[in-house]
């Protein structure tokens, strides 16, 4: 700080002359008594993801030149007085690059409008018998639940912008993966989930794995928030975007196939909070 700088500042301080609303900032003072009614957080939407390596590797990667996160959350948090340790590896006032290329709800470019959390977890696990994905252990899972808790009540994020990295980018991402304890999550207040009678009625006795009409599943997902094409032409993008859907809301089959439990569940999804 230059001497003259310090000295005003010292002045202030002794004289009782300078309002504490008032920044001086060297060049110029800026008064702060004043407040614009139309504001609101750069933070919409909490964006969650799996690091696909261990914790020294994640760390590696996220401080390096390519991405970033603001959150990781360990498989093994070690805790201190009594509560989990995550790290916090850029300020939430600030972006970070982690949603890369991504869409909700007609919002582009999910980096600066989000926190994202990564939480150490491989993913997938192909094995000869077939693909598996790692759990999230009982002790992530708990620091998981409290990190986005804060978040979502100091922000005020409504649950249908609690997302997985899927959801935004299903063309190229399936993180966090089907393992993902979303249902615990919305347990604790985080995050959407559909009424269990709700879906029973939109079912309205369908076989769960009778085709469903994709272009009217299409329609509902898009209204949801997933970026996706209306036309009901069943193709690949079609696909991936109907498995990132069930890998976060029917995890136990996320084959990506439009079945009518698939298309009861989105429906059960917009009465909830699309009334």
């Amino acid at each position: 700080m230059r001497v003259g700088v310090a000295f005003a500042a010292l002045v202030c301080v002794l004289i009782s002359a300078c309002s504490s609303t008032e920044i001086n900032r060297g060049a110029y003072i800026a008064d702060t008594s004043i407040h614009s009614k139309r504001v609101d957080s750069r933070v919409r939407f909490l964006v969650m993801h799996y690091t696909q390596g261990d914790e020294a590797r994640s760390l590696a990667v996220l401080t390096g030149d390519d991405v970033s996160v603001h959150y990781v959350v360990p498989e093994s948090p070690r805790i201190e007085n009594g509560e989990p340790v995550v790290y916090q590896l850029v300020p939430e006032s600030e972006r970070a690059w982690h949603a890369g290329v991504s869409e909700w709800q007609g919002t582009t470019e999910l980096n600066a409008a989000s926190i994202g959390i990564e939480n150490v977890n491989v993913g997938p696990i192909d094995t000869p018998q077939g693909r598996t994905w790692q759990p999230y252990p009982p002790a992530q899972v708990d620091a998981i639940v409290k990190l986005a808790k804060d978040i979502v009540t100091r922000y005020n994020i409504p649950p249908i912008r609690v997302v997985a990295h899927s959801d935004i980018a299903p063309q190229r991402k399936t993180d966090p993966g089907p393992a993902f304890p979303w249902k615990t999550l919305y347990d604790a207040g985080i995050g959407a989930w559909p009424d269990t009678p709700a879906v029973a009625l939109h079912l309205a006795g369908r076989d769960p794995k009778a085709p469903a009409d994709v272009a009217a599943l299409e329609e509902k997902l898009q209204r949801y928030g997933y970026e996706t094409a209306t036309d009901g032409v069943f193709d690949d993008r079609a696909r991936r975007v109907i498995a990132a859907f069930q890998m976060h809301f029917r995890p136990s089959d996320y084959a990506g196939n439009a079945d009518a439990e698939t298309d009861a569940i989105a429906a059960a999804l917009l009465d909830k909070y699309f009334p």
